[in-house]
């Protein structure tokens, strides 16, 4: 899929991709694993909600971006501990792009204090954004 893509074939493609890729630890709406804040005996964290109850929305685009790429082994995070495999090698650049487009979408019309979560999740990625195709 290129970048010219209309968005509701974003939002299928990456719909499709969630449930057959992403569903099976983060749960058929996003809505994470039980007790997702508290380490497992091997120290890493259960899969955490997408769907705009958990800390996804706290990460810029970029992060989000690299976090799915290289999985639980992000070297630029070393308080990040998790057991999410890596899809770089698995996902296309854009097909990882949709995915996340689509759990976005997860967050309907969610607000933290008072403010949009989506408007605060774009503006972190203003600094940091998907990486472009190829880097």
């Amino acid at each position: 899929m290129d970048g010219t893509a209309s968005p509701a074939a974003v939002s299928r493609t990456g719909q499709e991709i969630f449930a057959t890729t992403c569903a099976v630890c983060h749960g058929a709406a996003g809505q994470g694993q039980p007790n997702w804040r508290v380490a497992k005996e091997d120290g890493t964290l259960p899969p955490p909600p997408l769907n705009g109850e958990g800390h996804t929305w706290h990460h810029a685009d970029g992060l989000l971006y690299r976090i799915v790429s290289q999985g639980g082994a992000i070297s630029n995070l070393p308080s990040f501990k998790s057991g999410m495999p890596a899809f770089g090698k698995r996902l296309s650049h854009q097909e990882i792009v949709d995915v996340l487009t689509y759990i976005k979408s997860l967050w309907g019309d969610k607000t933290y204090q008072g403010v949009s979560i989506r408007e605060s999740q774009a503006l972190l990625s203003e600094e940091d954004p998907f990486p472009p195709e190829g880097s």
